[in-house]
């Protein structure tokens, strides 16, 4: 076992944790911390490895949203429950769109955006976008506040949304959650569905890495099993933490400051590439 690729893993853990649910980007920022520190491991790996590892993300948002995601709750009246399966409906609408686009569009992606430029260029224009929006926003009174005036239309033009996040440095929640304001949804409301939305997306996008890199004729090792049991366990770990401190913080705060992060982060990494490459 190499336990220094071990402490790497532990590092992509939490990277992925906090920015899986953060609107800055999970897969960007793997991407661009794989510049600097560098898993011990075949590129096809690393490829898989940058979305099974938000497994770990996504059992944060059930274990923290169990009770409100749960049909089958004996705590439940039969209204409560029938809402329930509502929501998932709505959850499972709004993956349609990127269900679709993905499956087709998902190598192609690949091949020629996961790259350190285009991610730094997509981490400054939403950046601009969250400002802009939260600036028209500032005067506007949110036409859906609770899940019951959420409607199957606007679940999935979120979906519509969530498309834009198959461009690394964008951010799956960033794109939903600006979705969901745009067409009036609360911050809460907004912020809420993208961590549900989350759910089926990320295990159907893991399923389809995983799949794909067993029918390219590949295998785990050991080593490779382990640093990606580690890293989604820390993911898991560090994800609670997020997912808690996002929804304290839109409590009285809006996006801005995430986009000035991505606008400087975005310009650092533009600087670095130019005088690097």
């Amino acid at each position: 076992m190499d336990w220094f690729n071990l402490f790497k893993a532990v590092i992509l853990g939490i990277v992925e944790g906090i920015t899986e649910w953060l609107p800055i980007s999970s897969t960007g920022h793997l991407i661009l911390v794989d510049e600097f520190i560098k898993l011990d491991a075949s590129p096809a790996f690393k490829e898989m490895f940058n979305v099974v590892i938000q497994l770990g993300a996504i059992l944060a948002v059930i274990v923290i949203f169990f009770n409100k995601l749960n049909p089958f709750s004996g705590q439940k009246t039969s209204i409560e429950k029938k809402d329930t399966w509502d929501l998932w409906w709505k959850v499972l609408i709004a993956c349609v769109p990127a269900g679709i686009i993905g499956v087709v569009l998902d190598d192609w992606f690949e091949a020629n955006f996961h790259k350190f430029l285009p991610i730094a260029l997509m981490l400054i224009i939403y950046g601009v976008l969250f400002i802009v929006v939260e600036n028209w926003n500032k005067g506007q009174t949110p036409k859906v506040t609770n899940f019951n005036e959420f409607t199957y239309r606007s679940a999935f033009i979120i979906g519509i949304f969530q498309v834009l996040a198959l461009m690394p440095g964008t951010s799956r929640s960033g794109a939903t959650i600006l979705g969901g304001m745009l067409i009036g949804c609360s911050r809460f409301v907004a912020t809420e569905f993208s961590f549900f939305l989350s759910i089926p997306v990320m295990v159907g996008a893991s399923g389809i890495k995983v799949l794909k890199f067993l029918l390219k004729g590949n295998s785990f090792t050991f080593d490779e099993f382990m640093i990606l049991g580690v890293a989604s366990l820390v993911a898991f770990v560090v994800s609670i933490i997020a997912i808690r401190f996002l929804l304290q913080f839109i409590k009285t705060n809006d996006f801005k400051a995430f986009g000035w992060y991505r606008i400087i982060l975005g310009a650092i990494l533009i600087g670095y590439w130019f005088f690097t490459k």
